[in-house]
């Protein structure tokens, strides 16, 4: 029976020997994509699958000193490739539920999305319990780091907080409108609009965000209120319906802060109100609405544009959805300065304390977006 062990030996080591080399094809494969992918580094649509040590050693094994950020879901960390691409690393929190649904959701999204105000997504990591996207790295943190700071507000002039501003609208216009997939972001506030290295803003973290089909503007309904408390809707953060007017929403309170250098969510008073929202309306109400900009914007020589920008917030905040402009309008009325503008009605949240800016609400738990039902696994076939 010694002639079997030739017969079975040959077939196996023939056979591992095959399996040996399709391992290291495919190897071979995914590599030349990478190094392909970063030769192409300029080009939108492309896209790599970058291996977990890969990130450990760019990241010197996701080090404290380079956190860009925290939040619910991970944390963001700034990373530099081999070959010196500077690159921002969102590596999600293991243990949380939300977080996968997060990354699934926005991993589908943005791959898809491609426009100059929005952050750009390189790649991404799915290796055991590791859950990690790879963005652009935007050198000028985020636009709330600015706004919100009297010393660095001094960085900004007026012409570029008008650049910002008309940035996030053709961003959200695009969104709306102009894009593969009709989006929500759902979660636009100042922690989330990046700045580049000349200091133009783009969308970021679409991990809350929903897609509709191009022809359905009317929005629909969640049992699960996602957000951040100041710059929800109304008609979202009490009965769960959402629009591209909930976005609209949002985009007016960021023009306010942006104007103002305040928080519409904190615990400030603001003169007879306890929101940024009403005492706008009182300023513009009693035509004293200069005294609502930031003292870095006065005097100004651009006073006319700068009451523009505040009728446009106060169209965007208002209390129904109906009666907000779209992302069009808007764009058009930032770009004209001879369009008439309709007067402003009272704000919603005129008299409601909100909380803190990185509070968020929910209603009830279950899935964050059940408009995708398509398995992780499939993205990558």
């Amino acid at each position: 029976m010694l002639w079997v062990i030739p017969v079975v030996a040959v077939p196996l080591t023939a056979a591992a020997f095959i399996l040996s080399i399709c391992y290291s094809r495919r190897l071979k494969r995914k590599r030349k994509g990478s190094r392909y992918w970063r030769k192409k580094q300029g080009k939108n649509d492309e896209f790599s699958l970058f291996d977990f040590e890969e990130l450990l050693e760019a990241t010197s094994n996701f080090s404290e000193e380079n956190i860009l950020g925290q939040g619910g879901f991970g944390t963001v960390y700034k990373g530099q490739l081999r070959e010196g691409l500077e690159i921002a690393v969102k590596r999600l929190a293991s243990h949380s539920g939300q977080g996968f649904t997060e990354f699934q959701n926005e991993l589908q999204l943005i791959a898809k999305l491609q426009h100059t105000n929005l952050v750009r997504l390189l790649g991404c990591c799915s290796q055991e319990e590791e859950k990690i996207l790879v963005y652009e790295y935007l050198p000028n943190k985020s636009l709330d780091f600015f706004i919100f700071d009297e010393n660095k507000r001094a960085l900004l002039d007026w012409s570029k907080l008008v650049e910002i501003i008309e940035g996030v609208a053709h961003g959200l216009l695009y969104l709306h409108k102009h894009s593969r997939l009709l989006v929500v972001h759902r979660d636009l506030k100042p922690s989330n609009i990046l700045l580049d290295d000349e200091m133009n803003p783009k969308i970021s973290d679409f991990g809350l965000a929903k897609i509709f089909s191009s022809n359905d503007t009317e929005g629909d309904t969640t049992r699960r209120v996602v957000g951040t408390y100041g710059y929800m809707a109304p008609e979202y953060a009490s009965k769960g319906i959402f629009s591209i007017k909930s976005d609209v929403f949002s985009f007016g309170v960021i023009i306010l802060e942006i104007l103002s250098g305040k928080r519409n969510s904190g615990h400030q008073q603001f003169g007879d109100f306890i929101n940024l929202l009403g005492h706008a309306w009182q300023l513009w109400e009693e035509r004293k609405w200069i005294d609502l900009l930031d003292a870095s914007l006065v005097p100004d020589s651009h006073s006319a544009k700068m009451m523009r920008c505040i009728n446009i917030a106060l169209l965007c905040v208002q209390e129904n959805a109906v009666d907000r402009p779209t992302m069009g309008d808007i764009v058009s009325m930032l770009s004209s300065e001879t369009m008439i503008l309709d007067e402003p009605k009272q704000p919603a949240y005129i008299n409601v304390r909100v909380g803190n800016e990185e509070s968020s609400t929910t209603l009830e738990s279950y899935s964050i977006n059940d408009l995708f039902s398509i398995p992780f696994i499939h993205l990558f076939i």
